[in-house]
């Protein structure tokens, strides 16, 4: 490359760096009218982390208050474009939420002469809309609690980001049966996502066609819940007729700023800010211990009492630990000449598979898993003669409840289409556990050790070449 073009992207990237410093320091408008544009350049080489933001909008509150941005941020070698909403730090909003912008060149933000607000690129490219064309909108509002607002010329709401709700619930904010707060783990197909239904208030794990619950609340004396509202004492649960009838509270005095549902663990929080830490801490979760959290462990493993994630393995009929977690569970077969149910014992699944057949019996309850190719694993409580279905084993904990229920694995019948082998005799399930259940470890391969010897000298091959 010659040194002229290495001093002209120099420059452009100096001026990019300009531009937002500029942007950044410039006194936020209060509000936004009809045929506002503003562009944000983006760069023309690939830069490892890049964020530009401009700075539209800000509350008059003291810190922290919210602010409006157009930002452009590199993701996944490109660059998106968007509109975003911050408490202090914290996006609280994005337009890219569900859906990112990616963009080359530029990054326009417009409140159009009919009432849309549109981000857009090269070209006139539309990426991203409010869909409010036509309703009379005047102006863009950001109110004090942070929810972004288009209105006319009556200040009616047209358009609101506390209608489209990410993982986060801003205080004043409310949910109901028809909206959901969502979250999204870094390298999984999963989400979390927090619901109001109208019997319960629920923190649901979906996987594909999949649906499982791991932390609900009911109403009491067969009322129904209609909505929530986030307070600054806690989160406000509210039956019919606007009347309250149950309350998450705060565990602190500070008044809270947020409910937040965590991408990486499926948690939800109450946070409120910390004037001496200069932070937002947590004042309330769901979720105390790390073997109730869906996703505690990867696939095919058990949390443990010590809170350390071991590992499903089975023994081959070789006597040989198979080397992957996974090897020998039945992944996408079915039908009862290839694959079978194997209890594990000691264990149950904090999740609640959405699949639920009543007063059904334990065969029955594993025919219908063996039947079903997307079937993993069933879960059977006894009392209730409940069966849930599983898609993936996930959620699988230890448990000293032995008599309650029974979780059952699906696994590969020796000789059938997955070639799997498990022992002609019996199968062998071995929990690696970590360093703090050595002894258990110590205790259950001293056992083994001892089954295995013992099954050779008696074998009928052993016998025979004795004498």
């Amino acid at each position: 490359m010659c040194r002229q073009q290495i001093q002209h992207i120099h420059m452009r990237f100096l001026l990019y760096i300009f531009l937002i410093h500029l942007f950044t320091c410039v006194c936020c408008n209060p509000d936004i009218h009809i045929g506002y544009q503003i562009i944000l350049s983006v760069p023309v080489t690939y830069i490892r982390g890049f964020i530009g933001r401009a700075f539209l909008m800000e509350t008059n509150q003291s810190v922290p208050n919210f602010r409006v941005a157009l930002s452009v941020e590199e993701m996944k070698g490109s660059y998106s474009c968007s509109l975003d909403v911050f408490l202090g730090d914290i996006k609280v909003w994005t337009s890219g939420y569900f859906s990112q912008f990616y963009t080359t060149d530029k990054c326009v933000l417009e409140l159009t002469k009919d009432g849309d607000l549109e981000l857009k690129g090269p070209k006139e490219q539309v990426g991203w809309r409010s869909g409010t064309s036509g309703q009379g909108v005047e102006r863009l509002n950001l109110l004090r609690t942070g929810n972004l607002v288009l209105v006319d010329q009556l200040n009616l709401v047209k358009w609101q980001t506390f209608n489209f709700p990410t993982n986060i619930m801003l205080w004043g904010q409310r949910l109901n049966v028809q909206t959901r707060l969502t979250a999204f783990p870094t390298n999984s197909s999963s989400f979390f996502s927090f619901e109001i239904k109208s019997d319960k208030i629920a923190l649901y794990l979906n996987s594909g066609k999949w649906k499982y619950s791991y932390w609900k609340i009911k109403p009491a004396n067969n009322q129904n819940f209609s909505f929530v509202g986030l307070t600054s004492k806690g989160l406000e649960i509210f039956g019919d007729e606007f009347k309250r009838i149950a309350q998450l509270k705060s565990e602190r005095t500070e008044p809270l700023r947020f409910l937040a549902l965590e991408n990486r663990t499926g948690d939800m929080r109450l946070y409120y800010f910390s004037p001496e830490k200069g932070k937002f801490e947590s004042s309330f979760q769901a979720i105390n211990k790390k073997c109730d959290l869906p996703l505690a462990c990867k696939p095919s493993g058990i949390c443990t009492f010590s809170d350390e994630c071991s590992c499903i393995r089975l023994i081959t009929s070789g006597d040989n630990f198979a080397s992957d977690c996974s090897t020998g569970i039945s992944n996408g077969f079915c039908g009862r000449n290839d694959v079978e149910m194997f209890e594990l014992q000691g264990v149950s699944n904090v999740l609640e598979s959405s699949d639920v057949t009543v007063h059904i019996s334990e065969q029955v309850c594993a025919n219908l898993c063996i039947d079903d190719c997307e079937c993993e694993a069933a879960l059977y409580v006894i009392n209730s003669k409940e069966c849930h279905l599983y898609g993936e084993i996930r959620g699988v904990k230890q448990t000293e409840k032995r008599h309650e229920t029974k979780y059952m694995i699906k696994i590969l019948k020796k000789n059938g289409k997955g070639h799997g082998e498990t022992s002609g005799l019996k199968k062998w399930v071995l929990i690696v556990v970590g360093f703090a259940d050595g002894l258990v470890i110590f205790v259950a391969l001293g056992g083994l050790i001892y089954y295995v010897i013992w099954k050779r000298r008696n074998s009928p091959e052993t016998v025979n070449n004795s004498s």
